[in-house]
């Protein structure tokens, strides 16, 4: 970074997730640790949620363990996860540098920003990446995950999920490209409820069914519509990875946050797999 580089400054650092650097490596690093092996594929995508990480952290957690053996492999990330603060329509990049956290800065990749900048519904949207959250928590988690990348954040706003698929489709660049979504499901329903509410959305998230999955659903449906779109031009299939709620790990049984992890990978006819439909 040049003494002229702009850097987004974590905007939820200390609340989100510890602010302290030595405690923050901790955390992440004890919750891969936990995390359920993963005996699959590296996956081309990761749907995984956001919130803070006594809430979501040991989902996102099993959703990060499956990056165990593309430490080196994976060097650009594109992440889109859902505006929480600011509503716009279409797809927001950020003119920053760097995204900063209590790891590090992490450098954007100014040539995928050019890129997609030039397709319909993309716009630079400073005013939405400021507080969001839903991009920023994922990122202590990558840096620990993997060695070296840079990274398109991209906070969708009331998009069609074919124009987040074209912005797929023009940055998704082989096995050195890691595709993420970032969502929460269901919100302040009670656990039973949640649970079998979620189990639909889950399924249908795996079976691709894109008018089923509403903003109550998922705050990321946005995003993740488009994804399931282009996951099915690639043949991919999605593989549930963990499915619980915040009255799973921290917090009240009467009103909960739900989440889950989910990997999408190349289909394997061994274990019956089929593809996105």
């Amino acid at each position: 970074m040049t003494s002229s580089s702009r850097v987004r400054p974590a905007a939820v650092a200390g609340r989100f997730y510890p602010g302290d650097a030595a405690t923050l490596q901790t955390t992440v690093d004890d919750e891969l640790a936990r995390a359920q092996p993963w005996a699959g594929p590296v996956p081309e995508a990761l749907i995984v949620p956001h919130a803070g990480y006594v809430y979501s952290g040991p989902i996102a957690a099993t959703g990060y363990a499956t990056l165990a053996n593309a430490r080196d492999t994976i060097h650009r990330v594109v992440l889109l996860g859902p505006a929480h603060y600011v509503g716009f329509e279409g797809v927001g990049v950020s003119s920053a540098d760097a995204f900063a956290t209590p790891l590090g800065d992490v450098p954007i990749d100014h040539e995928l920003r050019t890129r997609v900048l030039e397709l319909p519904g993309v716009q630079v949207h400073d005013a939405a990446h400021g507080p969001e959250h839903s991009l920023e928590v994922h990122l202590p988690f990558l840096q620990r995950a993997l060695t070296e990348f840079t990274l398109l954040p991209l906070v969708v706003g009331r998009a069609p999920a074919d124009v987040v698929a074209r912005v797929l489709d023009a940055v998704w660049d082989g096995a050195e490209t890691l595709v993420i979504v970032s969502t929460d499901l269901s919100h302040y329903l009670d656990h039973d409820t949640a649970a079998r509410r979620d189990r639909t959305t889950a399924a249908n998230v795996i079976n691709g069914e894109l008018d089923d999955i509403a903003p109550d659903d998922a705050c990321g449906a946005y995003p993740l519509r488009g994804l399931l779109i282009a996951a099915r031009e690639r043949d991919l299939v999605v593989e549930l990875l963990d499915l619980r709620n915040s009255g799973d790990t921290a917090g009240p049984r009467d009103r909960v946050v739900g989440y889950a992890a989910f990997a999408l990978v190349p289909p394997n006819p061994a274990l019956g797999h089929s593809a996105v439909r």
